[in-house]
């Protein structure tokens, strides 16, 4: 899940994205994340690529906030209004981005660590996550971090986890973004929710 880096720049409180709306049937798939701005994001997002990982076409380079979750689509307005109280109970932060990590060997995953802005993630999870609506059970524990490769040979997982050892990026986190996923398509960006509003 991803998107197109609303939070490098200025926002409005809240964008509706209308053309980011799609469902199956009664349920629809959503889920939250701050993007990752230019030049950081596509440098990654294309770093996911060459390793092989086909979810980098469907999914630009992000922290993620809220997993994927289906929830009824009568309840994306209640949703929206969760986000939007949530989004201006909590202040812009610095995210820092620094160096790779990896869950191996429990998930075949390697990722570009957050040195700074844990608590601020960890703090908005938390809060978007209350919302009955969102409500579901993790599969693990909430460890903010921006995928840089998932379930490709381990000698792809090995090459991202040493060329992007030194990567460094540090932005302003401004807003975070509610996608929504049709099953067919990239994750598409439904709303933006400034922060401190």
């Amino acid at each position: 899940m991803g998107g197109h880096g609303p939070v490098a720049g200025e926002v409005a409180r809240s964008v509706d994205r209308t053309d980011g709306a799609s469902g199956q049937g009664d349920l629809i798939r959503i889920g939250v994340a701050v993007d990752i701005p230019e030049p950081w994001g596509g440098q990654l997002t294309r770093r996911r690529a060459e390793a092989g990982d086909p979810q980098a076409a469907d999914i630009p380079a992000h922290v993620t906030l809220l997993g994927p979750t289906e929830i009824p689509a009568a309840a994306l307005p209640a949703v929206e209004r969760h986000l939007a109280a949530v989004s201006s109970a909590h202040l812009p932060f610095t995210l820092h981005l620094r160096g790779t990590g990896t869950f191996r060997p429990v998930t075949q995953v390697v990722f570009v660590a957050v040195a700074a802005g844990i608590s601020e993630c960890e703090l908005l999870a938390g809060a978007i996550s209350a919302a009955p609506e969102l409500q579901r059970e993790a599969r693990f524990p909430y460890h903010p971090h921006v995928t840089v490769a998932q379930d490709v040979p381990a000698e792809a997982l090995d090459k991202v986890y040493e060329d992007l050892a030194d990567f460094s990026a540090v932005f302003e986190v401004v807003a975070f973004t509610l996608f929504l996923h049709s099953g067919q398509a990239r994750w598409q960006p439904r709303r933006d929710f400034r922060l401190g509003g």
